[in-house]
């Protein structure tokens, strides 16, 4: 029972950043933009993030540099392909470049130094329930912020205006522009949005998963992240599921090793970049199901008529 409930633990732990990071860039993909730096802000995120809370010794403002760090980038990527119309998949993969040599050169003081991770909710009678306690009742804030999170985007994208006005602009951005609405303006938004949550999903890392950092620690989670949007078919929902399926196969070939199967660790290691490439590969086929949810306008650029 005691190793059931790590093993769901840690599914969760892994599952959480990954959540975090798809999130914001679902919402970036239904206005339309394809941002591949999500690893790059990730990376960024998770240097800022603990060398804000090493420094002022706060989670939170941890958290919150990490948010800024991940936004700040983005804010980059907005600028070439929002305002100088560059092509969004060379400014994308720029990006990742650019976090990840920045992120070292930002944590390389903090290399080998130790904080306290987040604090883990406990209530009384409820975290001690065998299983399900410390599951339901004993996370830490990242994850019932995730949760939250994904909810929250779901209601704003099909219960409210703004949301229609953005999925349409990421439909067809061109008719967009001819009913008035900024699409531009809109798309900025998206992306430093997304942005912002990529930079949570990598401050995690530190602060919550490991209380250290260390250059490259993301270790691909924002490629998985973007595959994981594609894998949910744009819909917030099912986002949940893909990430914990995801965290799942990650833990479980941790587990695989300690059992002692006789695999071969780098066959193990590859396993959750493995499986991200064969989900990709069934949705392109399924041109039925994933392929018409992809937003119509998704990677366009967009010059609006002077």
């Amino acid at each position: 029972m005691g190793l059931l409930e790590a093993i769901f633990l840690s599914v969760i732990a892994a599952s959480t950043p990954l959540l975090l990071a798809a999130a914001g860039e679902l919402v970036a993909e239904r206005s339309g933009v394809l941002n591949l730096g999500v690893e790059g802000m990730m990376i960024m995120g998770a240097a800022c993030g603990f060398a804000g809370a090493y420094l002022t010794g706060s989670t939170l403002i941890g958290a919150l540099f990490g948010i800024a760090a991940g936004a700040a980038l983005s804010l980059v990527f907005a600028a070439l392909t929002l305002g100088m119309a560059v092509n969004q998949v060379a400014a994308g993969l720029a990006l990742t470049i650019l976090g990840v040599g920045l992120s070292g050169l930002i944590g390389a003081g903090f290399v080998g130094e130790k904080i306290v991770p987040a604090p883990a909710l406990y209530i009384p009678f409820l975290t001690g329930i065998p299983i399900v306690g410390r599951i339901l009742f004993g996370q830490d804030g990242f994850v019932y912020f995730s949760v939250a999170l994904v909810a929250g985007i779901w209601w704003f994208l099909y219960r409210t205006r703004a949301g229609l006005i953005l999925r349409a602009v990421g439909d067809s951005h061109t008719s967009a522009h001819a009913l008035g609405y900024p699409v531009l303006k809109i798309r900025l938004f998206a992306v430093l949005f997304g942005g912002g949550c990529a930079g949570l999903g990598g401050a995690f890392l530190p602060l919550a998963y490991t209380p250290f950092f260390i250059p490259g620690m993301t270790a691909g989670r924002g490629w998985i992240a973007l595959a994981l949007v594609v894998f949910s078919s744009w819909r917030p929902l099912r986002l949940v599921g893909g990430a914990y399926l995801f965290g799942a196969v990650t833990i479980l070939q941790l587990h695989a090793q300690a059992f002692g199967l006789g695999i071969p660790s780098q066959l193990m290691s590859a396993m959750p970049y493995l499986a991200t490439v064969i989900v990709l590969v069934l949705i392109s086929r399924a041109r039925g199901t994933a392929g018409s949810a992809a937003p119509a306008s998704l990677g366009m650029v967009f010059v609006p008529d002077r």
